[in-house]
């Protein structure tokens, strides 16, 4: 089977059959905290041929089979290993029994290898490197994890597991992590992100259940881990199609980076053709990378999250103030009377030309860290393809609603089976709007790519037939509210499975979507986390975006906001800012948003053609033409322009 020279020591077999009888229910720190970075690290898996070397028990088989891979298998040296694994995955993947360096992977037939805590029991690093080179095919990735060398030199870790009474250590060769990195980079691979975490609140449990919480103290500000991410470069890179200016950020220098609600990582951010190249702490291999230096940002001292997107919006009613007085029993009942009742303030507002209105509507997202926003409304190609100040989404189907779209069924006929169909349902509290998702149901509407808006009046048999459906849901609990004096509660959010987070337009949501953010987790308790998911990663899941929308990490559009650290985990500091926080926004490299203070940090080419908008006398500067903006929203308001109930102005006011 192995090669005797490179293969591991028939001790070492041994221990891998006496460990797989514990491996599962023995909670190990070190898996956790490679569990929580690599997740965020990993690009999505559906359709790709995916192996995982040294898979053992199949802990991370299961997480990718989740994502239907093209083709999925595990190598494994135990046949113990392997038989855990085969019960937990079944035949959803192809399991072989063989040394990691001596299976066949044919040439270029991965798209994605990752090597978990496999590197310590490698004899011939340079052989392997280059095996899986060959393997990997262009624009494929690879992933090694393994525990920290120099941490584990310094601490004189020892690695191996309980056995009964007794710890039973499993030799290892300890390597400078240099050397590993050298190994993958001389054998054709690039170095793409290095991270290396150490034990944080998620991991002190388990110490303290084992009596080991001293060995966690001494662990403080030690790498415990590291994770390698390797690239194969292709021919022809995918660049980002928003481009405005010529020159973009090449390297965003010492931020700290968040990557999950929870996890971040303090290092640098490389940017080319408008997407993540480079993650992390630059390593020796990072020295051919200088030509990418041409336009740096320091940002020590500042969170990077990525770019937030607002997955329900009106952008033309961005100016409108709020309207209506509540107690409404469903929409319908709130547009006759605000029409009723505030025709002029309508007809003012819809006097503006619709290219303003929109334009505003953009605005109103990216000074609050938006960088994608789903337009419940027509796409406007002459706008929005136009150098426009965000992404606006245009791959899905949508109809408004029910009540007025008596052609919804074809709608969504008409809509390509991969991407999503979005509609308003169950916008109200009575019994009209809680039937509505039994005619969506029986109009045939009604599936795993159905979206709805609000869902506020679902009642119990409702909420079973979304979730037995598989479609999806966009909370806009302020707008909720406004209207009918409640929302959906967070155990209603939670037992659902798949909910992402929108702003309605000022017409009844309290503020921009940080706004909404702060108000779901303030008045319905939901947790920071859950919310950071609902308007990054989540979304992205449910509106079907595929260029990394919602995440950094490699591949990723280069889409992301920062503010200055005070640092809390991402979420928390996410729950608990407002506009004012926002010190820049960047899409696909590209600057769009700077604060004063920023704008001094950033290389005058960066910031060319940014104007300055004052908001209630704090000033921001966009790429936007704001003269034309003003001028023609103020011959239809006057010269008082509020957004959000906040003033807006192109001139500093005293």
């Amino acid at each position: 089977m192995a090669d005797t020279a490179t293969a591991p020591s028939r001790k070492v077999v041994e221990a891998f059959q006496r460990w797989s009888r514990t491996y599962d229910s023995e909670r190990n720190p070190l898996l956790s905290l490679e569990e929580r970075y690599l997740q965020a690290l990993l690009p999505a898996l559906g359709g790709r041929d995916v192996v995982d070397l040294g898979c053992g028990t199949g802990r991370w088989l299961v997480r990718f089979a989740e994502q239907r891979p093209r083709r999925l298998t595990g190598v494994d040296i135990s046949s113990d290993m392997l038989n855990v694994a085969s019960g937990k995955i079944g035949d959803r993947c192809r399991l072989v029994h063989a040394d990691c360096q001596s299976v066949s992977l044919p040439l270029g037939s991965a798209d994605l290898i990752v090597a978990s805590f496999l590197i310590g029991y490698v004899l011939d690093l340079d052989l392997l490197a280059e095996k899986l080179r060959a393997a990997v095919r262009e624009g494929g990735s690879m992933f090694l994890t393994d525990v920290h060398p120099t941490t584990q030199s310094a601490l004189r870790w020892r690695r191996g597991f309980n056995a009964g009474e007794h710890f039973q250590e499993v030799e290892t060769l300890l390597r400078p992590l240099d050397s590993i990195l050298l190994a993958f980079t001389r054998a054709g691979f690039r170095l793409d992100a290095l991270v290396e975490p150490c034990f944080g609140v998620s991991e002190r449990p388990i110490f303290e259940c084992a009596g080991k919480h001293n060995v966690f103290e001494r662990s403080r500000g030690f790498p415990a881990i590291y994770i390698a991410q390797f690239g194969v470069p292709e021919t022809t890179l995918g660049a980002s199609t928003f481009v405005h200016v010529a020159q973009s950020i090449s390297v965003v220098k010492g931020p700290r980076i968040a990557i999950a609600p929870d996890e971040s990582l303090v290092g640098d951010l490389h940017i080319a053709g408008g997407r993540i190249t480079f993650l992390g702490k630059a390593g020796v291999t990072e020295a051919a990378r200088t030509s990418e230096r041409q336009s740096e940002v320091d940002l020590n001292g500042y969170l990077v999250l990525p770019g937030l997107i607002n997955s329900h919006d009106h952008l033309e009613f961005a100016l409108f103030p709020a309207l209506g007085n509540g107690n409404y029993r469903n929409s319908v009942e709130w547009a006759e009377d605000i029409h009723s009742k505030h025709g002029p303030v309508i007809d003012a507002q819809r006097g503006i030309a619709k290219a303003t209105r929109l334009w505003w509507g953009g605005i109103r997202n990216i000074l609050c860290g938006v960088t994608s926003v789903c337009h419940h409304n027509p796409y406007e190609s002459a706008v929005f393809d136009s150098g426009f100040v965000l992404r606006v989404l245009r791959d899905f189907g949508w109809a408004h609603s029910l009540e007025f779209d008596s052609d919804l069924a074809q709608k969504y006929l008409d809509t390509a089976p991969h991407r999503p169909f979005i509609l308003h349902l169950a916008e109200g509290i009575d019994e009209q709007s809680a039937a509505e998702i039994y005619r969506i149901a029986k109009s045939g509407a009604l599936c795993h790519r159905t979206v709805l808006v609000h869902g506020v009046g679902l009642d119990d048999g409702g909420f079973e037939l979304l979730r037995s459906s598989g479609a999806s849901l966009i909370w806009c609990p302020s707008s909720n509210v406004f209207l009918f004096g409640r929302t959906l509660s967070k155990v209603d959010i939670e037992r659902l499975p798949s909910v992402c987070l929108g702003n309605d337009s000022p017409l009844t949501a309290c503020g921009d979507l940080l706004d909404e953010i702060r108000f779901a987790k303030q008045r319905q308790g939901f947790p920071a986390a859950g919310l950071f998911q609902m308007v990054t990663t989540r979304a992205a899941n449910i509106l079907r975006l595929r260029e990394g929308e919602g995440s950094l990490r490699i591949g990723a559009l280069a889409d992301f906001f920062a503010l200055c650290d005070n640092g809390l985990p991402p979420a928390d500091q996410l729950a608990a800012i407002s506009w004012r926080d926002v010190q820049l926004v960047v899409i696909g490299g590209e600057v769009q948003l700077a604060s004063a203070g920023m704008l001094q940090r950033l290389p005058p080419r960066l910031t060319a053609g940014l104007e300055p908008l004052f908001v209630d006398r704090e000033v921001r500067w966009l790429r936007a033409s704001l003269g034309e903006l003003f001028g023609e929203s103020r011959k239809h308001l006057g010269p008082e322009i509020r957004m959000n109930g906040r003033k807006l102005s192109d001139e500093p006011s005293y």
